[in-house]
């Protein structure tokens, strides 16, 4: 489970981390990462996007072989970079190539605006993996009509036609996910993870069929297949070598191979092993014992994630997409934040939940900040703050969870963050006075709690199924907001004081609830167009979170929504109660998720979540457009040039910044176009 960062407004607003002028200094829980303090963060803005650069403080301080770990381990991310195309979309890799074509071939007029738009769209695409937004899940519309496009592929010579061609400028496929039941789950989503013909009740039988072999330690069936109607039957096209990306997926495992060679120790070993194992076989059983070693795994300074994992991108929440992250640790702020690990039972012991859905014993979770150093598939460009893996609820009971902080991330945000919203948004002095002082740290913490804690707290009831089958599509968007709940309701509980993360905990608790009350119902409306409600699946919790206390809280006279110059703002007057509502609130979704309850999951989300008020949305559009700065941020990578010897041994590795988002993204193409066109 990942937080993804999406740089809006600097207003603690937007999920987790902001306020980069915040003057708090906590020793306790604040630590800094060596910088090159004139740092050129940005590189690139267009359309609602802001391409960014990071850094890898300490890579100098490395060894060799650890220097060569990372680097394979990247390469090995990168090898699968078509992969997430093709997950996306069916026609994504074809699409990218005539564009890609037409940019490095064209060599007409290019002081037009027409050629401006179709540069804006080429570099839409590539930020999203595809020709559907990467967050609303809307295609992408170009500025350029259809006949200027007809002239670049002539005059270029570039070959698209049919679908791959009509797609660009037609109705269909117009959302990669598609959350509205009415419209068909997987018939209404454009995503790539289902053939022709097949529909969510094909799915859901399918996989209802499926028995795994141990009913307590069940299979993520679906997890690395494409379920398709074969004459008449349904079949898995299974991602494997061999089998479908098999050519990416083997030059994974190349990579993965170099990295094995240069493991830090055993367990590590073992670890990439199992991984090249269910590489090679698909094996999902394979699946759970890599993820129990890569769980175990906790020695050494370099870690990675990489695999099918994520399955926000299915409506079903079956098939995971495809992602990697290399990250090396950080020494100073992981050990600064062992504080909670080492708190986690208490947390669960004094959550406001049911008896019955408490664990007994939070076992092994290990939460650390960690330094990027490379990302690919479904975190790139648009990477998570946040990850909280394995996703696999026995899992977790069993062999506990790894959390990390990607604080090189936060660094980059943090440093080219936008100002000003903050006083525009805010209800009063005190509030953004309490964000200047507190919202940072507020912010870290939250993302802490929401990992470490939230996703390790509570247990299923005794037979029911894993979450996503039993909530189906509102699966996700539950146990996001049932974790950043665990979070809200203990940034303003006593004990962040008692272990030293804090000198005020009431502070704190009202900087973070100021924060997430405004975002989850104004501003994060401004990542969204108008007339729309809302898909994607961390804004609908905020939102759901947020408007369900809201109602409860202005019946109680804890919130009160104010009209001030025409202006609309949210105004929190008793702090202590509105903590109670969130207690109150994460006790029914933690029932909800243990009991496998749908119907109240769909009535949750649906009734508070999804709907957007649109006079609202309407004044906080208007009320933003003072403010130029574009709504979702990612980033390059670094890139890792090895040197040589006469023999081809590697004898050091540089680090060097891309110069443009557009040469990243053309050198990948070039070094990592693997896969045919067509999967």
């Amino acid at each position: 489970m990942k937080i993804k960062f999406f740089l809006v407004p600097l207003l603690a607003s937007m999920i987790l981390f902001s306020c980069a002028d915040s003057k708090v200094e906590n020793p306790a829980t604040l630590g800094e990462v060596t910088q090159t303090t004139d740092f050129d963060y940005q590189v690139d803005e267009f359309a609602d996007i802001k391409v960014l650069r990071y850094q890898i403080p300490g890579w100098e301080d490395l060894e060799l072989q650890e220097q060569k770990l990372v680097y394979y381990l990247v390469q090995a991310g990168l090898s699968g970079r078509d992969i997430i195309w093709d997950q996306n979309y069916k026609h994504n890799l074809k699409i990218r190539e005539a564009l890609e074509n037409i940019y490095t071939t064209y060599d007409g007029d290019k002081t037009t605006e027409d050629w401006a738009n179709f540069e804006t769209y080429l570099k839409r695409v590539w930020f999203s993996n595809g020709i559907h937004h990467h967050y609303s899940m809307d295609k992408l519309k170009p500025d350029f009509s259809q006949d200027y496009f007809d002239i670049l592929l002539a005059e270029t010579g570039t070959d698209l036609t049919g679908e791959p061609y009509e797609v660009i400028f037609n109705d269909k496929d117009s959302k990669k996910v598609n959350l509205d039941e009415s419209k068909g789950l997987v018939e209404g989503s454009a995503v790539n993870f289902y053939g022709e013909g097949v529909t969510a009740k094909d799915v859901e039988q399918f996989y209802a069929g499926k028995k795994s072999p141990d009913p307590n330690r069940p299979l993520a069936y679906g997890l690395n297949s494409k379920l398709v109607k074969e004459n008449g039957q349904l079949v898995e096209k299974v991602y494997k070598s061999g089998g479908m990306y098999g050519s990416a997926i083997d030059k994974i495992i190349f990579w993965l191979e170099k990295a094995k060679g240069v493991a830090e120790n055993q367990q590590q070993a073992d670890g990439l092993a199992l991984l090249i194992d269910y590489y090679k076989t698909g094996d999902l059983q394979t699946w759970d014992e890599y993820n129990i070693a890569w769980v175990n795994s906790t020695e050494g300074n370099i870690d990675y994630i990489n695999s099918f994992i994520e399955v926000y991108n299915d409506p079903l929440g079956y098939t995971g997409s495809y992602e990697n992250i290399v990250q090396i640790k950080d020494f100073d702020m992981s050990k600064k934040m062992q504080v909670l690990e080492e708190n986690v039972q208490w947390f669960e012991d004094n959550a406001p939940l049911m008896e019955e859905h408490k664990k007994d014993s939070v076992v092994g979770v290990t939460y650390k900040t960690v330094i990027v150093a490379g990302e690919a598939g479904d975190a790139s460009p648009s990477t998570p703050i946040g990850v909280n893996l394995p996703n696999s609820n026995w899992i977790r009971k069993e062999h506990g969870s790894k959390s990390v902080s990607l604080g090189n991330i936060i660094e980059a945000y943090s440093n080219a963050g936008s100002k000003g919203r903050l006083q525009e948004f805010a209800h009063d002095q005190e509030e953004i006075a309490l964000e200047e002082e507190y919202g940072e740290l507020s912010n870290k913490l939250h993302t802490a709690l929401h990992e470490v804690v939230g996703h390790a707290s509570g247990q299923l009831n005794p037979g029911v199924g894993e979450t996503k089958e039993t909530l189906k599509s509102y699966a996700s968007t539950l146990e996001e907001g049932r974790a950043d709940l665990v979070g809200l309701y203990y940034l303003m509980d006593p004990k962040l004081e008692e272990l030293g993360l804090v000198d005020d905990h009431e502070k704190l608790g009202k900087a973070a609830y100021n924060s997430y009350i405004r975002n989850g119902l104004m501003t994060q409306l401004i990542r969204i167009q108008p007339g729309a409600n809302i898909e994607q699946a961390h804004m609908r919790n905020r939102q759901w979170v947020s408007a369900w206390v809201f109602e409860k809280g202005r019946e109680r006279g804890i919130i009160e929504k104010v009209t001030r110059d025409g202006k609309t703002y949210f105004n929190i007057t008793d702090y202590v109660a509105l903590r109670e509502l969130f207690g109150d609130l994460l006790k029914e979704t933690q029932r909800i998720k243990s009991e496998g309850d749908y119907e109240a999951a769909k009535d949750l989300v649906e009734t508070y979540g999804v709907i957007v008020d649109q006079n609202i949305h309407r004044e906080v559009l208007e009320r933003n457009e003072q403010f130029k700065s574009a709504p979702y941020s990612g980033f390059v990578n670094p890139v890792l040039v090895p040197e040589t010897d006469a023999n081809g041994e590697i004898t050091a590795i540089r680090v060097v910044q891309p110069t443009s988002f557009e040469e990243q993204m053309l050198k990948y193409s070039e070094e990592f176009d693997i896969l045919p066109l067509e999967n």
